[in-house]
């Protein structure tokens, strides 16, 4: 099929991070694509409609790789604008306090979203059949089982064959196809109540060559830890500190300066050191994130043809695990590989659903296994989460001792290998031995 043949044009609803990964997808398969995004976003990465964009984003091992595919040299173009690339030693993670055991193929950019999306944006920008257009979608133009345009807020109707929602946790993608006798996805939720606040500090070498460091909270932890505040930090452009810290429930942080230092002393020595000796450089933004939510449009029976839904749309799973970038960029994957399966792009995009549903399943299996150890997390349960959680955490313990333990662990939680990677009957095994070992008893 030529590109001519695919697709004639295509509207992505939405222009952040998963929507600008859609369109780099779609330039190669339509002959026009135009995103559409209702934010005005500054030169600065940043709009008054996405508040979380300022909090502390994490680009995971996975999400760093399909960044360079897509985008081939943009590691080098971040760093070379301010970015700072971590490997080995440069990447540090923790459990409870406990620095863990070192891992292979440890390398993390830290960046900040904005500055990040702001670099997507404009290589998106440039691409010959794509064009960025400021409006907001208002609802779909449907006909003949599938999409025919979608209309703007303002009344114009932008023709199109293809059409992408990325609007996000709050796309009203579900009502206009109700409203259209269309049935809306099954959806799965998973309240959570997540508070968690970033500030920016500016950055000398108090700490080294450290370009990241993360703190997570053990197994026996609640929402309110008594061993080790969780928080991460980054180095990232302008010669900044990025910090972010998180709590549940009744313990979320607040907008308080002073409180923040206050935190930060309580936990890892990187955080504790950027507490007592560097410059806080604005204010302590926060952010409430009450549920996980997921739509599982691959158990609709009917669906139109032309549509697909990526990021937040899909699946928005607790931020503290920093799935959200990668998932988008996998989803985009999920997206060319449909494309180029030889399917129909004007039927239902049920290759499409199918493949995002797998990456979807691993990011919501991991998040939400790790979220029902919260006390005030009453479920829903998946079957065998028992099981799951009882290895999940001797694996988190053993993790902190033994290096293979870790790289695998690390490689779940950067969406490199699946989570059944930390059920394997080996992985147990030997999380088994070292456990023993560790106790004395092997």
């Amino acid at each position: 099929m030529t590109v001519g043949d695919c697709v004639k044009r295509a509207v992505v609803m939405g222009g952040s991070y998963a929507g600008l990964f859609a369109a780099r997808v779609l330039s190669e398969w339509a002959d026009e694509v135009t995103v559409l995004e209702a934010d005005e976003i500054g030169a600065d990465g940043t709009g008054r409609l996405a508040p979380h964009r300022r909090q502390l984003h994490a680009l995971l091992a996975m999400g760093h790789a399909q960044l360079e595919r897509w985008f081939p040299g943009m590691t080098a173009e971040l760093v070379a604008a301010g970015a700072c690339l971590g490997e080995g030693d440069d990447v540090r993670f923790y459990v409870d306090g406990r620095l863990k055991a070192p891992a292979g193929g440890r390398r993390m950019l830290g960046v900040g979203r904005p500055f990040l999306e702001a670099a997507v944006r404009r290589r998106v920008g440039v691409l010959p059949n794509v064009r960025l257009v400021h409006g907001q979608a208002r609802d779909l133009v449907l006909g003949g089982g599938r999409v025919r345009g979608v209309r703007t807020a303002e009344g114009e109707v932008l023709d199109a064959d293809f059409a992408v929602d990325a609007m996000g946790r709050s796309s009203r993608l579900g009502h206009w196809l109700a409203e259209a006798g269309w049935r809306q996805a099954p959806v799965e939720r998973m309240r959570i109540d997540l508070g968690y606040a970033t500030a920016a500090f500016r950055r000398g070498d108090e700490l080294g060559t450290t370009v990241v460091a993360h703190n997570t909270p053990g197994p026996a932890s609640g929402y309110q830890p008594t061993l080790c505040e969780p928080g991460a930090l980054a180095a990232v452009e302008g010669d900044r500190w990025s910090v972010v810290l998180a709590g549940y429930a009744g313990y979320r942080p607040g907008p308080d300066p002073k409180e923040f230092r206050a935190r930060m002393r309580r936990s890892i020595e990187p955080l504790r050191t950027v507490a007592d000796t560097c410059e806080m450089t604005g204010e302590v933004t926060t952010f409430h994130f009450r549920e996980s939510v997921r739509r599982d449009y691959g158990r609709l029976d009917n669906f139109p043809g032309g549509l697909v839904v990526v990021g937040d749309a899909m699946a928005s799973v607790n931020p503290v695990y920093g799935q959200g970038l990668t998932l988008a960029a996998l989803q985009a994957n999920s997206l060319a590989a449909h494309l180029r399966s030889g399917a129909d792009p004007g039927s239902p995009a049920w290759g499409y659903f199918r493949r995002a549903g797998v990456v979807v399943d691993a990011a919501w299996q991991l998040s939400t296994t790790a979220d029902l150890a919260q006390p005030h997390v009453t479920g829903p349960y998946p079957p065998g989460y028992r099981l799951l959680r009882w290895a999940g955490d001797r694996l988190t313990e053993a993790s902190v001792l033994d290096s293979e333990l870790n790289t695998t662990y690390l490689n779940v939680v950067n969406m490199v290998e699946h989570p059944r990677a930390l059920t394997r009957p080996a992985v147990l095994l030997r999380a088994a031995r070292v456990l023993l070992s560790a106790d004395g008893r092997g």
